[in-house]
Order: structure tokens, then C-alpha cells, then sequence
């Protein structure tokens, strides 16, 4: 070598210098393009994940704001049927309004999409001022009832208590519970359930 001329010496060291780039650093370059192209990719994903995040507690607060709304219909649409209560509490309704109940026949119900109707057929004797009260005190009741087939008739015979019958179907609703159907079982292929 020290006999070769000076760019002889160039060349080589141009050759090696090329060797060494192309073998060395070029697929290091190439790994570090591969990273940064990963690490944008993960970057997205995370700010994805981020706004994710953030729609989750939104939904979080959501739903344990209707789980409150939720809990307030139920006392006025409740889950079951309470018939003894509603019972109890309708006669006391009349009895505190001086009224006689001459018929209660809490009749079939009557199913809808996610609740049902639960008419209740109701006579009572007494005048129309106490009749007035019962029907005031019944709308403050906490569960909805609405009335229907209302009807009034004078007695036969009357004093300061006893001047009409009243006839009507008071109706309450109450949410349909859909039993949860229970997880099927999966089997694979050749295995007996």
C-alpha cells in the first residue's frame, strides 16, 4: 500500500468507509425509521385511548346519574306488584277521607313493552266532599294511579255521610322484570356439553 498512489489510498479508504455505511449504519438507520414510525403509531393509539378515557367517565357519570333517576321512577313505577301495601293504603286513603269501600277487585294486569297496567275496579260510599279528598289524597300518593270509569250515584237513602256511591277503575303501573336469560355454554367441536 505505501506503494500505491496517493488516491489509490482514497479509494480504498472510500471503499471501506462504504462497506462499513451500507453494512453498519444503513439498516440502523432504517431500524430507527421503523421505531419512530412505531412509536407515532403508539402515540395515536394512546391519545385514542386517551379520548376513550374520557367518553368512559362521561358514561360513568351518566349512567350513575340515571341509576339515581332510575331509583326515583321506581317508587313511582316500582318493580313488582305490592298488592297487600296498595291495598292497605288505599283504605286507609278512604277511611281517613270517611269513605266506605264497598268494592275492591284488583282486576288482571295488562302487559306492555316494559311495564304493565294493573287496573284495580273500586266502589265507595260517602259524600262528595270526603269523595273530593280521597281522589286529592290519591293523586299524592307516590305511585302513579290514574282514573278511569268514574261514575256517581246518589243513594238511596241520604244523611250528612252517606249522600253518593262512586264507582271508578283506579290503574297503576309497575315495571316488567325480564329474566336474565343465563349464558349459553360454548362446546368446541368433538366435546360432549
Amino acid at each position: 500500500m505505501k506503494t500505491w498512489p496517493w488516491y489509490g489510498s482514497l479509494v480504498l479508504a472510500l471503499i471501506i468507509f462504504a462497506l462499513v455505511f451500507f453494512i453498519y449504519f444503513k439498516p440502523k438507520d432504517q431500524e430507527l425509521k421503523d421505531l419512530r414510525m412505531e412509536r407515532q403509531k403508539i402515540e395515536q393509539e394512546v391519545q385514542g385511548l386517551r379520548i376513550k378515557k374520557e367518553q368512559l367517565v362521561k358514561i360513568e357519570a351518566e349512567l350513575v346519574s340515571l341509576k339515581a333517576i332510575l331509583k326515583e321512577l321506581e317508587v313511582i313505577i316500582p318493580q313488582k306488584k305490592e298488592i297487600s301495601e296498595i291495598l292497605r293504603r288505599i283504605q286507609q286513603l278512604a277511611f281517613d277521607a270517611r269513605l266506605e269501600i264497598l268494592k275492591f277487585a284488583p282486576g288482571g294486569e295488562i302487559r306492555k313493552d316494559f311495564f304493565a297496567e294493573w287496573p284495580i275496579p273500586i266502589e265507595v260510599t260517602g259524600n262528595y266532599h270526603n269523595l273530593a279528598i280521597f281522589f286529592d289524597r290519591l293523586s299524592l300518593f307516590d305511585r302513579i294511579f290514574n282514573v278511569e270509569d268514574f261514575a256517581i250515584r246518589s243513594t238511596q237513602t241520604q244523611s250528612d255521610s252517606l249522600t253518593i256511591t262512586s264507582g271508578f277503575t283506579a290503574k297503576t303501573y309497575y315495571f316488567i322484570e325480564e329474566p336474565v336469560a343465563p349464558p349459553i355454554a360454548q362446546t368446541k367441536p368433538g366435546e360432549r356439553p
